[in-house]
C-alpha cells in the first residue's frame, strides 16, 4: 500500500511552483514512499531510555579562550587611510 499519491506529490510540486512529467511523478512518488517507509522503520525503535541530544557525538567548543590584547595604536592605523580628521576615517558623503 502507498503512503504517498500521485495527487499528493503533484499538490506539493504546484506549491512549489515545479513542473513535473507523469514519468518524474511516477519516479518521485515511489522515492518518497520508500523514505516514509524508512521514516517508519525508525518509529519501531524503543527510544525509552535514550537522552534526545543534538548531534550522536559530544562536540565541545574548541575554540581558545577570547583574551583581549591591545590594538594597534591609533597613529599607526590612521597613516594608511587616505583622508582622516581629529583620529578618525573621512569618507565621502553619500547624503545630499
Amino acid at each position: 500500500m502507498s503512503r504517498i499519491s500521485k495527487e499528493q506529490v503533484k499538490h506539493v510540486a504546484d506549491l512549489a511552483r515545479l513542473s513535473f512529467s507523469e514519468e518524474e511523478i511516477e519516479k518521485f512518488t515511489t522515492q518518497l514512499d520508500a523514505i516514509i517507509g524508512f521514516a517508519e522503520q525508525l518509529n519501531e525503535f524503543d527510544t525509552t531510555n535514550v537522552e534526545p541530544t543534538s548531534h550522536v557525538l559530544d562536540i565541545k567548543n574548541v575554540l581558545r579562550e577570547d583574551v583581549a590584547v591591545p590594538g594597534l595604536p591609533r597613529e599607526e592605523v590612521l597613516k594608511n587611510a587616505p583622508d582622516h580628521k581629529d583620529g578618525l576615517f573621512r569618507v565621502p558623503s553619500i547624503l545630499e
